[in-house]
């Protein structure tokens, strides 16, 4: 039973680990090839699923691609060349990062900007609070006096 138990955990501990979705017709047999190609399809977004690397997606159009980085490999392209000639078929959504340019400047200081915004504005709000608070001014003997008389009566009960 134990035995049983322990190959069912492993099992399921096997089927939790992500799996890529190459295929084997797609490896190419120099393994220094088939090398870049692993780090360059991990940074290619797949068009279809949008938040996947085409090295994880099984859509058709990943193994589209994924073939088409190798075949760029195999002719002698450059890792920048491939990435180059995917930039310009597909524009720069294919990168899961999209290169630092003067059209992209916004979207890497979007998240600085925000930072800042938030801790602008907190500083703000704990100004604000403190300039708020209320100074009360002294009791006049007048005031105290009645004061007095009410806390010295005893308290009806109805």
């Amino acid at each position: 039973m134990r035995r049983l138990r322990a190959a069912l955990l492993v099992l399921a501990l096997a089927g939790a680990a992500p799996a890529a979705a190459v295929q084997p017709d797609e490896v190419l047999s120099d393994p220094a090839l088939e090398a870049r190609a692993r780090v360059l399809s991990r940074e290619l977004r797949c068009m279809v699923c949008q938040n996947q690397s085409i090295d994880d997606s099984d859509a058709p159009l990943a193994r589209d691609l994924r073939l088409l980085v190798r075949e760029r490999l195999q002719a002698g392209d450059s890792d920048k060349g491939v990435l180059d000639f995917l930039v310009a078929r597909y524009g720069e959504f294919v990168l899961l990062k999209p290169r630092l340019a003067w059209h992209t400047a916004a979207l890497w200081a979007a998240p600085l900007a925000v930072l800042l915004a938030g801790i602008g504005a907190i500083v703000l709000a704990l100004r604000r609070r403190r300039s708020l608070t209320i100074e009360t001014a002294p009791l006049t003997p007048d005031e105290t006096a009645r004061l007095d008389r009410m806390t010295a009566e005893p308290v009806e009960k109805p």
